[in-house]
This record gives structure tokens, C-alpha cells and sequence, in this order.
């Protein structure tokens, strides 16, 4: 019944199990993938005709966790997976980016890649092992594919690379990066870094490079017994149409990339887009093409327009060589009620970036298959379509912004503070106001900005760029801080995140078959010139953290309990620390470890709430002076409460150094009276003194010694 086909190979202290020709036989291809204990399946479908009327190519990727991988069942009323998890779109995106650069030029046909996670062992990042099924699945399908690619993931553990580190190996490790490539060049890298030179970098890329060949290698094997014979396609030949266009207008489309002003420029290709539409499809004639060839090839004269003058002249569409940063501004403080706010404006890209500081009330649970946790940081990105001049929907974030945010995210990670030295829950929201080429740098360095004016000590500012890449051949041009027109028109989008110390953050994508080291290293080297301009810019508005939080931000005090105390403040059934909160006004987080954080806009409501909780945690000291209130008053004494709930007697004898004939005539229900703990009788009982004690002071009385009687 089965044709099951099977290449094992071991890599990086596992092994690697790669089948096709048991599940899902009616897709063009399919293959499990098995990396320790970790398996995804991955299916690759592709419409046999193309998609009418449409000028790109319609790839889909989906990536899916399914619970029951890890043995677990969804959560909430419906008990079934929902709406794809931040982790689902973001590695959907991560398996997108590499392949799509590799069909074929011209191939419409709607094509749709599913991975699926089956089983996850908890030590194997299924991310990996997904996008080595998905390129596997490509290649065996028989689509127009020029694959295959290979991915790695890269960790940094006591100064050496490490392939593949296992998730328990993650937090010693100060590099998460991901690359994807080809046999012969990279196309693909996201990073997480705590704060690395370019060169560490760029060796891990290498490192991640030549680690994941033997992938390549199996899946090849894999192929040669397994691939279905290639589809029957021909990209259309549009030569003569190329030829044709650049006739009528080359001269005039030159003439509008010369406008350094944005609406300026598409206005003026508009027009020329207009004079040619209507000399290849003049009315009551009938048309020589479609109008989706004329678009198409209208479009990548566009691209050879802008790409002839960089590479020719070294001047950009707006005017600038290819190393200078366009004028910045930066603002801090913008927003009265705010705890922290920005606005960063670079060309014609800004962000209004705000910063809120919240309680551990306010942490987001995340349930992932490894388990569910909390995250103490939150990086909220959101691109509205009037920040490019036009009307849009307006909805959930999409795709697009879930990947933007992450990546800031990843950039301003490494340098916040640990959370038991600030333990405060952070949210930032990147509002992008104005749009003009990479609005996900723009907000990292609104990010950093907007968080010092809250007052969050960052280990140093933090600022990112976006570089792009013109390659013809044996040339090539990197550009620094790429306006959107260079980035849709250009080769690469390079994303460089960092401190004056080092690299936080690396993004790479490709559009074309991969770029070399050399191109790589350009590039780094180009990008640390611009960051170090960018961190200048920045520290014209604010140089560090303010020395304190913002007016309106809440205040967290942090003390540490004994953990056979957490019940006595909790309560039964949770009344005690129902009455602090009600009483104080204060809001109160206990943790298992007898870590108690107690916060408030209000000073005095803190205090209050950690005194009453020390009252109930601590214990008191022998000879300690307190000041307590008189709970009762019976014949042989008094009962004072002077430590938290907890209460003493005062006897009779010890209310006053004058015979007591009643406790009523010395203290009275109610009374504030100041007491000395002498001590626990036999029975641990609580013995206080008040005549010891000055009641006007709440000093000691000392005994005064008699002077000797002279002879």
C-alpha cells in the first residue's frame, strides 16, 4: 500500500529522520520530519493553473502547533486549537522568507505549504525541523522550486557556536539566531543577541551556513528516490515588450526617480504609468497583451531604472550617497498622562512610541507547547494605512506587524534590566505615524527612547537600521537606511540592531539566490557606522534612564518573606490579603519563593501595606521597642497589639514603676502606648513592659545608678 521513502542522517548529536510516502499522499509532496523525538509534517500544494489577474506570486505558508504533540489539551470553552499563536505566525514567516526567493520568476499558480507539528520531545524547537520538512516537501513536488534549503538554529554557550542547542541550553546561551540558505549562499537570518561584535556575528551565520549542508545533502537523497518529475513551465518571454516600454519611456521614468519627495515621485511615475498603459492599450483598439504583463514588466523597469542609477552614479532616489542616514529627530516626553513617550523621526518614517509600566497583575500568560509561562515584556506594533497616504482596513494585527514587533522586541530585550532588579511588567506600543522604509528600526530606537523617558534603567540606548543591496553581476551596492522604494525595488533587507557595545538583533532577507560572506561583511561593517550616527542623533533628546519613574507610573517596593509565612499573609481562603489590598489601596503579588511586591501610584498606601504584611511575617525581638495599641484591659493587666496581629500582655505590675491598684487607672481600650519585649514565658506567651519606656518618647528608661556614699 505504502512506497515509503527514508533518509537518516545524524546531526548535531541527533538524528534526523526524513520520510515521504506515508501520510498525505494526494498533496504534490509531502514529508515527516523527525529530529529527536520532535516530528512535523510538512504538505505542498500548487493549483495546476495560474491565478488570473494577479501580477506576483500567491505563496502561503502555515505553520500549526497542535496540543496534542506535547500531550496536552487546549485550554478555554471550546477545547480545540483557535486563531494562530504569536510563535505559529512568526515561524510561518520564518519558513516563508527563505523559500520564496527560489521559484521560478513568472510562476503564478497559487501554492500553499502546511507544517504541522505531530510530536515535540521538549528539547527540539520544532521550528527547525518545520522548515527543513517544508523545503524537503518543496523539493520533492515537482513545482518550479530551485531549492533545496537548509536551516539552523546558532546559540553562543561559554564563548563557542553551538548547532541546534537543545531548549534547556537556551538561557546560558547570548546568540538565538536562525539562518537558512542555500548550498552556496545564505538567504535568510533572524537573531536575538546580547549585545555581539559584527564579527561573532557574522561567524555565526557562517557557522549556521556550513552546519546545516548535510540537511541539504539528505534531502537531495531524499529526491533522487522520491521527486516527481518536474512540472512543464516556461516563464513568459517579455523581451519585446521590455524593449518596446523602455522606449516610451525610460527618459521620463528616470525623470521621476529624480523626486526626493515620496507622494511627489508616485505621482510622477503614476503618470508615466498612465502615458504607457495608454500607448499599449489605446481605446477602440484591441489590445496586443495583458494588462498583467504590462504591469509586470512595468514594474521591473521600475526596478532597473533605480538599480542603474545606484549602480552607475552612486546617488539615490533621493538624492543621497549610499552610506548617509537620512535626517533624524527625536522627541521624549511628548504625552502629559503617558509614563514614557517618544516620537522618532527619520526622513519620511516616524513612530510614536509609548511606554507603560504595570504589575505583575498585568503579565502575559503565553501557552505554548513547552508549557505556559509568563512574559514580563510586551512590544506592540501597529502600522495604520494613513501613515502611507492611503485608506485600508483596519483590524487585528496581521502578519506583517505580529513579524515588525517581534523583531524590535528581540532588539530591546537584551539590554533591559533583570526583572528581579526592576520588577516591573513593561508594555510599548510603536504607533507608525509616517512611512517611508523601515518602520521596525524606527520603532527599536523610539522603543529605547520612549522606555529611559519611563525611567527603565537600559544598559545603554539602543537604535537599528535597515541596509539594502543592488547586485548586477560582479557589482553591488549596499545602501544605508533604505527608503521603501529601495527596499520593494532592491535585493536585500538588512536589519542591524544594536548598543555602542554591540549587536542585539540581525534580520536578513533575500530576493534574489543567497549573497556571499563578503557581501555580508560589507554590509555589518556599513551598518555599525550608521547605528553609531543614529545613537548620536538619539542622545540629543535623552542619554540614559531619568533617575526616577514617571509621575503617573506605579511605584513597586519588593521584600522577601519566610515561605511559612506566604499562608499567614494570604489568609484563609485569601481574606487577609483581600483586607491589606481594601485597606490600603495597594496592589499586593506574593510568589512561591516568599518574593512579595506591593505597588501603588500612592507612597503612603505602599507603606501601609508593607508594614501590615511585616507585621504578620516578621517576628518580634526580644528588648525591641514598639508602639502597640490596648486591645483589653483586664484585672491583672493589659493586652497590647503591637506587632502586626500579633498581641501581649503587659502585667499589672509592668504598666507603670508607681503600685497599680487597676490597669484602668493607667490604660484605657484604645490607648497608643509604647512597650518593650522582654520575652516568652514557659507557654510562648508574649511578655511587654510599658514602665521601662518613656510614654512621651518611647525611649528606654535607663536605671540610674547610685552614687557611692563618700567615707
Amino acid at each position: 500500500m505504502f512506497d515509503i521513502q527514508r533518509v537518516e542522517i545524524e546531526w548535531a548529536g541527533r538524528p534526523l529522520v526524513l520520510e515521504t510516502g506515508k501520510i498525505a499522499r494526494q498533496a504534490d509532496g509531502a514529508v515527516l520530519a523527525t529530529y529527536g523525538e520532535t516530528s512535523v509534517l510538512a504538505t505542498v500544494v500548487a493549483a495546476k493553473q495560474p491565478k488570473p489577474g494577479i501580477d506576483f506570486f500567491p505563496l502561503t505558508v502555515n505553520y500549526q502547533e497542535k496540543t496534542f504533540a506535547a500531550g496536552k489539551i487546549p485550554g478555554g470553552f471550546f477545547k480545540r486549537e483557535g486563531r494562530p499563536s504569536e510563535k505559529e505566525t512568526l515561524t510561518s514567516r520564518l519558513i516563508d522568507r527563505p523559500i520564496r526567493p527560489l521559484f521560478a520568476d513568472g510562476f503564478r499558480c497559487e501554492t500553499q505549504v502546511v507544517a504541522t507539528v505531530l510530536s515535540h520531545d521538549l528539547e527540539n524547537d520544532p521550528d527547525i525541523v518545520a522548515m527543513v520538512a517544508a523545503s524537503a516537501a518543496l523539493t520533492l513536488s515537482g513545482v518550479p522550486f530551485y531549492g533545496p534549503v537548509g536551516g539552523a538554529r546558532v546559540g553562543l554557550i561559554d564563548g563557542a557556536f553551538v548547532l541546534n542547542p537543545l531548549l534547556e541550553q537556551a538561557a546560558d546561551s547570548k546568540l538565538d539566531l536562525v539562518v537558512a540558505g542555500t548550498t552556496d549562499a545564505v538567504l535568510m537570518v533572524e537573531s536575538e543577541a546580547q549585545e555581539l561584535s559584527e564579527d561573532t556575528m557574522l561567524g555565526a551565520v557562517m557557522f549556521g551556513h556550513a552546519g546545516f549542508q548535510p540537511v541539504i545533502d539528505a534531502i537531495i537523497q531524499l529526491a533522487e528516490k522520491a521527486a516527481k518529475e518536474p512540472r512543464a513551465f516556461q516563464a513568459p518571454d517579455l523581451s519585446a515588450i521590455e524593449t518596446e516600454m523602455l522606449g516610451i519611456a525610460e527618459g521620463e521614468l528616470r525623470d521621476a526617480y529624480k523626486n526626493t519627495v515620496k507622494q511627489d515621485r508616485y505621482a510622477a511615475v503614476d503618470a508615466v504609468k498612465a502615458k504607457v498603459m495608454g500607448h499599449f492599450f489605446p481605446e477602440g483598439q484591441e489590445p496586443r497583451f495583458d494588462k498583467e504583463k504590462i504591469g509586470a514588466v512595468f514594474k521591473e523597469l521600475q526596478a532597473k531604472i533605480v538599480r542603474w542609477n545606484i549602480l552607475d552614479t552612486g546617488s539615490r532616489i533621493d538624492g543621497r550617497d549610499l552610506k548617509t542616514v537620512r535626517p533624524i529627530e527625536s522627541q521624549v516626553g511628548i504625552l502629559p498622562r503617558a509614563h514614557g513617550s517618544a516620537l522618532f523621526t527619520r526622513g519620511e518614517t516616524q513612530a510614536l512610541v509609548v511606554a507603560t509600566l504595570g504589575t505583575g497583575d498585568d503579565e502575559q500568560f503565553i501557552d505554548a507547547l513547552e508549557g505556559t509561562y509568563k512574559e514580563t515584556f510586551l512590544l506592540h506594533y501597529n502600522f495604520p494605512p494613513y501613515s502611507v497616504g492611503e485608506t485600508g482596513r483596519m483590524g487585528s494585527p496581521g502578519r506583517r506587524e505580529i513579524g515588525h514587533g517581534k523583531l524590535a522586541w528581540r532588539a530591546v530585550r537584551p539590554i533591559l534590566p533583570k526583572h528581579h532588579e526592576f520588577p516591573y511588567t513593561i508594555r510599548v506600543v510603536s504607533e507608525i505615524t509616517e512611512s517611508n522604509g523601515s518602520s521596525s528600526m524606527a520603532t527599536v530606537c523610539g522603543t529605547s527612547l520612549s522606555l529611559m523617558d519611563a525611567g527603565v534603567p537600559l544598559k545603554r540606548p539602543v537604535a537599528g537600521i535597515a541596509m539594502g543591496l543592488i547586485l548586477e553581476g560582479e557589482r553591488f551596492a549596499v545602501l544605508s537606511d533604505i527608503l521603501g522604494d529601495e527596499d520593494h525595488l532592491g535585493d536585500m533587507d538588512f536589519k542591524v540592531a544594536g548598543t555602542a557595545e554591540g549587536v542585539t538583533s540581525l534580520q536578513m532577507d533575500i530576493k534574489i539566490a543567497g549573497i556571499t560572506e563578503e557581501i555580508m561583511k560589507v554590509a555589518l561593517d556599513q551598518a555599525k557606522g550608521g547605528r553609531a550616527h543614529i545613537l548620536d542623533e538619539m542622545a540629543k533628546a535623552l542619554t540614559s534612564a531619568r533617575p526616577s519613574l514617571g509621575e503617573h507610573a506605579p511605584r513597586i517596593e519588593v521584600i522577601q518573606i519566610p515561605t511559612d509565612k506566604i499562608r499567614e499573609v494570604i489568609g484563609s481562603g485569601g481574606k487577609v490579603i483581600r483586607e491589606i489590598v481594601e485597606k490600603t489601596g495597594a496592589k499586593i503579588d506574593i510568589s512561591d519563593d516568599g518574593t512579595v511586591k506591593v505597588a501603588s501610584t500612592d507612597a503612603k498606601a505602599i507603606t501601609a501595606a508593607l508594614n501590615w504584611i511585616k507585621g504578620i511575617a516578621a517576628e518580634p525581638e526580644v528588648n525591641a521597642i514598639y508602639q502597640g495599641t490596648v486591645v483589653k484591659a483586664v484585672d491583672f493587666g493589659a493586652f497590647v497589639n503591637f506587632f502586626g496581629a500579633r498581641d501581649g500582655l503587659v502585667h499589672i505590675s509592668q504598666l507603670s514603676n508607681q503600685r497599680v491598684a487597676k490597669t484602668q487607672d493607667v490604660v484605657k481600650e484604645g490607648d497608643k502606648v509604647w512597650v518593650k519585649l522582654l520575652g516568652f514565658d514557659e507557654r510562648g506567651k508574649v511578655r511587654l513592659s510599658m514602665k521601662v519606656v518613656d510614654q512621651a518618647t518611647g525611649q528606654e528608661i535607663k536605671e540610674e545608678k547610685a552614687e557611692p556614699v563618700a567615707e
